[in-house]
């Protein structure tokens, strides 16, 4: 099964993949799952060109993310390639590494059903040794890489699957753009709501004449709601389905997802659940604005404490 390193690359918009690993382990085939995803992609870069076109792809108007199959091919010149990878780690670049690798048993049918000799290979010596050798010689790289993938079990659709759960909707799984809506059943449910979650159940802050004309973006009313066990595990409970809901919502191809929170009048409840829930989405990296539909204007802040990620 494949194995996994945490890339210390930083967070960017701009996203490098170099596709690297040994020869017959579908390096062709994972190239072609970026390039139908939008990644401008070349392959057999050489090792040489590979800090130019790391920048222009940092200035780069019209390409932002790019994959690059750099392997054996390159001869000795790929001795550097663990060196480079440093480097561009260091830049404004989020860096992705992939090194497919599959048993030698696989290999050696690969190459025997598509008649190809192995690029190591020579004279009198079998695929066996051309594949030792290329793992001696990507062994370094191999060390380096963000994840390690096996393909010796995968036919070529569940490799492409794999790599587009793996790495590509990774990449985007915050893209989804959500909106979380306060209201007040009394004024009617927003027509565009894909989620309904009705708090009328919690206690009410309107009943006490100290917080009714205050709003569920003040500290006082939040402590108060947040007093009760039923508001707590409620708040656990939402965010934790939420958390369950969205990366499917994302697999299915949903961008967009309007959550509203409705109590009687849109002032105290759903107000200050919709704040606290943004903030937890927001730690976790989705991108989302706040609509307090039917909260008074002359109670609102005059900077919302939620903006867009």
């Amino acid at each position: 099964m494949p194995a996994s390193a945490s890339s210390s690359a930083p967070s960017s918009a701009r996203h490098l993949v170099i596709i690297t690993g040994l020869s017959g382990s579908g390096k062709g085939s994972v190239l072609k799952t970026f390039e139908d995803q939008g990644y401008y992609a070349i392959d057999n870069l050489p090792v040489s060109l590979l800090s130019t076109f790391s920048q222009l792809l940092l200035q780069s108007a019209e390409i932002e993310r790019a994959a690059l199959v750099i392997d054996v091919r390159e001869g000795s010149g790929l001795t550097r390639l663990p060196t480079l990878l440093g480097q561009l780690r260091q830049k404004s670049l989020r860096v992705t590494v992939l090194f497919l690798e599959a048993t030698e048993a696989s290999l050696v049918r690969r190459f025997s059903e598509t008649r190809r000799p192995h690029p190591l290979g020579v004279a009198g010596v079998g695929v066996r040794a051309g594949i030792q050798a290329e793992m001696k010689t990507l062994a370094r790289i191999r060390r380096q890489a963000d994840l390690v993938v096996d393909t010796s079990q995968f036919t070529v659709h569940e490799l492409r699957e794999y790599i587009t759960a793996k790495v590509i909707r990774a990449e985007g799984e915050r893209a989804i753009r959500i909106a979380l809506v306060s209201f007040g059943y009394r004024h009617g449910v927003p027509s565009d709501a894909d989620l309904v979650f009705d708090v009328r159940f919690l206690p009410n802050p309107n009943y006490l004449p100290r917080l009714r004309n205050r709003t569920g973006q003040d500290p006082e009313v939040a402590r108060y709601i947040l007093s009760f066990s039923q508001s707590r595990e409620f708040l656990d409970r939402i965010t934790g389905l939420l958390e369950f809901l969205l990366p499917h919502y994302i697999q299915e191809g949903k961008s967009y997802l309007t959550i509203a929170l409705g109590c009687t009048g849109g002032q105290h409840r759903s107000v200050m659940l919709a704040e606290a829930i943004a903030r937890h989405l927001l730690r976790l990296g989705y991108k989302l604005k706040v609509q307090h539909r039917d909260m008074p204007r002359s109670s609102r802040r005059r900077a919302a404490p939620v903006r867009h990620a």
